[in-house]
């Protein structure tokens, strides 16, 4: 006879967190994290995939890079996981019904969500194709980039425009998108580890009598240029030769390719190398060979390995130093360029609303209601905010009537969460919102 088999599979679940009641992903969510998704992955086409990869390979090494998307993943599948992974953001592309590229930026997990048109984009093959030198991927991805971020918050003239943003929406979006990289402090953060550059550029909001004559995609009050560089540093009042020699140097200690690498065989001293013009093809040619075409020189303090001193060594150079002999300044001046790395996009800002893509709408670029119907809109979520906390009510006494002890014999289950039921009801009740909303396809203008 089979054995029976006793029903242990609950919303309860197991209790195998620590005992001190600390989080096992502590560690882990001490700085941002992202997912970039695609919200199905079969019919956003080839171009917006590799967009997606490029976007990913723009927001490393705090990205899921290697995540894989299947066409039935609904977005609560992705909430779900992403409170156990420490997860911060979320970066959502999809496709609309008429074939526009749409990005939604969510703050998990209580939002907002800034719902954007990706108008024009340029990909990361592309990018390269279109430079002479193209930087190909190396070390600056294992760091996070610097993010610069220009004109977010608009004077008191440019507020003519219709619609214009709320003033306390534009704050909130620029920290919404401050908050996509770890901060990053001039005193403690050693200047070899920000290799990249994300530039966000706010186009200027232009006024009404203006925006009419002009195309729909350039009234827009909210439209932000997006850039990807990569930092390229190089010492500066140096000979072509001298930089030869020093980029043969690395390539000796990475064993690369002597590819490049000067011929000295024919040469008895390398001074002749370094002065004579025509000695192994390098040397000053000309001023302009010996100058860098640079858009900046900064002074960088070099970096100097110090090495562990027995108390004989220690005592010589204490007594070196203080016969008055001077060392080097160890500072340098090096020439700044950037080159850019790709994706390139120019993205619209359509809606702002609570929640992660499925709350009250905050502002909207199409609708403008009156007050009216803005008090009647507060009541409805007010009525929504009730009917959840009775449900999240019954479903945890639910819970505690399962923990309690019965009189006929009924198995007692171990509990864990007591919120899980209730927040998957409620996810649930959201995605169908949200579902809904995508389903009634893009807001028309007012006419």
């Amino acid at each position: 006879m089979a054995r029976r088999r006793h029903k242990r599979r609950t919303h309860i679940g197991a209790q195998n967190g620590p005992s001190n009641g600390v989080s096992a992903v502590s560690a882990a969510t001490r700085g941002p994290k992202t997912m970039v998704i695609r919200m199905g992955a079969g019919e956003v086409g080839p171009s917006v995939s590799q967009l997606v990869k490029d976007v990913r390979s723009m927001m490393e090494p705090g990205t899921a890079s290697r995540l894989k998307e299947r066409k039935s993943n609904r977005l609560r599948d992705y909430t779900t996981m992403a409170g156990p992974l420490g997860v911060s953001h979320l970066l959502l592309f999809s496709r609309s019904s008429t074939g526009n590229t749409n990005l939604r930026l969510a703050l998990f997990p209580r939002g907002p969500t800034l719902h954007f048109r990706v108008e024009k984009y340029s990909l990361c093959k592309d990018v390269r194709k279109a430079l002479r030198h193209p930087k190909g991927g190396g070390k600056e991805y294992l760091s996070p980039p610097l993010l610069v971020m220009n004109n977010f918050i608009s004077a008191e003239g440019d507020s003519k425009s219709k619609p214009s943003v709320p003033k306390h929406l534009e704050t909130l979006s620029t920290t919404i998108f401050q908050s996509l990289f770890p901060p990053i402090s001039p005193q403690s953060t050693p200047l070899s580890s920000v290799r990249r550059v994300l530039l966000l550029d706010r186009q200027a909001p232009t006024s009404s009598a203006t925006a009419g004559a002009m195309h729909e995609a350039d009234a827009s009050p909210y439209v932000l240029n997006l850039r990807h560089y990569a930092i390229v540093t190089k010492p500066t009042g140096l000979s072509r030769g001298v930089r030869r020699l020093n980029a043969a140097e690395r390539m000796l200690k990475e064993r690369a390719s002597r590819k490049g690498m000067p011929n000295l065989g024919n040469l008895e001293d390398v001074a002749e190398y370094i002065l004579d013009p025509s000695a192994a093809g390098g040397g000053f040619t000309s001023g302009s060979e010996s100058e860098m075409d640079t858009d900046a020189e900064v002074e960088v303090t070099d970096i100097q390995h110090k090495k562990v001193l027995s108390r004989k060594q220690a005592e010589v150079a204490q007594k070196v130093e203080g016969d008055g002999q001077q060392r080097g300044t160890g500072v340098q001046k090096r020439a700044v360029k950037l080159v850019e790395l790709g994706p390139r996009m120019t993205l619209r800002m359509t809606k702002v609303e609570e929640g992660v893509c499925g709350g009250k709408v905050m502002w909207h670029e199409y609708l403008n209601k009156s007050e009216d119907e803005i008090r009647e809109m507060e009541k409805v979520w007010e009525t929504r905010k009730r009917e959840k906390a009775e449900r999240k009510r019954i479903q945890r006494e639910n819970v505690e009537r399962k923990r309690r002890p019965e009189a006929s014999g009924e198995e007692v289950l171990d509990g864990a969460e007591e919120d899980v039921l209730s927040d998957a009801y409620s996810d649930d009740n959201e995605d169908r919102d949200s579902d809904a909303s995508e389903a009634a396809g893009p807001a028309k203008p007012e006419e």
